[in-house]
């Protein structure tokens, strides 16, 4: 999954793009020399790597659907198992506002804390993203990475079921 989100930004350049010169260095015959076409070849300093890496290079790498499937209702229940998971019947922002949900969130004791709800509403979505440890998404936005790396998952009872639709 981390491999997939991985961009191409590393770049060398091949005989045909390194700043040299297509002229001969000497002659074909009589100097008693090895031959040589450019200065551009791989095996002149300066010159051109054989195979270069571009910034283009794909580095996807297909998951299967079970097996993200089963991978994201593991960690599902290792977090009910070491009590990362919270779930509440209905988790609503009336304003959008930071100091709203900051103090809603100081009060059920959470501090860096992913919300997933069935439906983001622009209140909770606006009132969560000036807040550097908390994050709020949809089920369908849900990733196992972020899952894994917040300390307490916050989760409604309909996300929840739209969870074991989608993953059981």
């Amino acid at each position: 999954y981390l491999s997939n989100a991985r961009g191409g930004n590393r770049a060398q350049k091949d005989r045909s793009e390194v700043n040299k010169s297509t002229h001969k260095p000497w002659r074909q015959k009589g100097t008693g020399r090895a031959r040589s076409g450019t200065a551009a070849s791989p095996i002149w300093r300066g010159g051109g790597q054989v195979f270069p890496n571009s910034p283009d290079e794909n580095f996807n790498k297909k998951v299967n659907r079970k097996m993200y499937r089963a991978g994201m209702s593991v960690i599902l229940s290792q977090l009910a198992r070491e009590d990362r998971l919270v779930v509440t019947e209905e988790f609503v922002v009336d304003a959008p506002k930071t100091k709203v949900l900051s103090e809603k969130l100081r009060n059920l004791e959470m501090e860096e804390v992913m919300i997933v709800v069935d439906q983001l509403d622009d209140n909770l979505l606006l009132s969560s993203r000036n807040l550097p440890r908390v994050r709020a998404v949809d089920v369908k936005s849900t990733d196992p990475v972020s899952l894994l790396k917040f300390n307490k998952v916050l989760i409604t009872f309909a996300a929840l079921r739209k969870f074991e639709y989608l993953y059981a």
